[in-house]
């Protein structure tokens, strides 16, 4: 039986920060020597690296992870994790995860009140500033299971960040990416036809645009297409934009940066613990992201089963 192990297990993505994180990471793992932190290192190579790294860092007894990139990285890592609680029947309560931010969007500490600086994380860690996170599992077409812990979608939502990734490894970076990414989905993209389940209760069927799913409130480097979702309340928040005319989506897009686009009439939100999303003919059965990552087509259901994952969390008051 391998036993427990108490130090961190931290994987390094090199590509992430337009390629910074060599510069950043280095002074950090001077610091971690310095405040007693102890800790093994892996190196992601490729893309889905840092799920195999997670995976078989869990299966050797792990249960602290750093994962330092962005939200991507983070994503990749808590996959990882997931995938070896869900073959093992071990409880996710027994892992703790956070992200030393790095990337370009670094949208998911912004819910956990997590400041955006390296020594500031590490210093969280000797103060056992930690809460909880919502674990939820997403099983998308072909049965393929995959897990969110920020915010995922389909439609502009799934569009704009594969644009953005797309920008990205074109070697692009800033948060303009973002508006642009979403101004150029909202001009080529057509709306898709979708029946939409919560709860065992059809709330949508018909034309759409897009339907942002949200276990916290920020995405795309600040936008807030859910801006209710609490990351530890056991509940999923959603947010369906039905086909309109491009005049008044445009005319939404100010409340998606305010936080207040919930509050429109023009779209259908609300809170559930299950939700499907299901295309109503082949056209429609467009791709999914989760945590900014295309992970699939759907059709796409989504779970939230009660299970916690620990995370570092920033102190009362502090700003990300």
């Amino acid at each position: 039986m391998t036993s427990t192990k108490t130090d961190w297990y931290i994987i390094v993505n090199p590509r992430a920060g337009s390629g910074k994180t060599m510069s950043k990471w280095v002074p950090a793992e001077r610091t971690l020597h310095e405040l007693g932190i102890e800790f093994t290192t892996a190196m992601t190579d490729h893309k889905r690296h840092a799920t195999m790294l997670a995976h078989e860092a869990a299966v050797d007894g792990y249960r602290k992870f750093l994962a330092v990139g962005g939200d991507g990285s983070l994503h990749e890592t808590l996959i990882g994790i997931a995938r070896y609680c869900d073959e093992t029947g071990t409880a996710p309560e027994e892992f703790t995860l956070g992200v030393l931010p790095i990337g370009s969007g670094n949208d998911w500490i912004k819910s956990l009140r997590v400041p955006n600086d390296l020594d500031a994380v590490l210093r969280l860690i000797t103060k056992g500033s930690f809460g909880k996170m919502d674990l939820v599992k997403v099983i998308g077409g072909g049965g393929k299971i995959s897990y969110m812990a920020n915010v995922g979608g389909t439609g502009f939502d799934s569009h704009v960040c594969s644009r953005v990734n797309f920008q990205k490894e074109s070697g692009k970076r800033g948060k303009r990416i973002y508006l642009s990414a979403l101004l150029h989905t909202i001009r080529n993209l057509d709306a898709i036809s979708l029946k939409v389940v919560a709860d065992g209760k059809e709330i949508f069927e018909g034309k759409c645009y897009s339907i942002a799913l949200g276990n916290g409130p920020y995405s795309g480097s600040g936008m807030r297409q859910v801006p209710n979702a609490t990351i530890d309340d056991g509940i999923l928040d959603y947010m369906i934009v039905p086909k309109l005319p491009l005049n008044v989506i445009v005319s939404q897009i100010p409340k998606l940066f305010s936080g207040s686009l919930d509050k429109s009439e023009q779209v259908i939100s609300g809170k559930c613990r299950q939700l499907l999303i299901a295309p109503l003919d082949e056209v429609s059965e467009d791709i999914f992201e989760l945590d900014g990552e295309i992970e699939g087509r759907l059709p796409m259901s989504i779970q939230m089963d009660g299970r916690q994952i620990n995370v570092i969390k920033g102190l009362a008051g502090t700003e990300s």
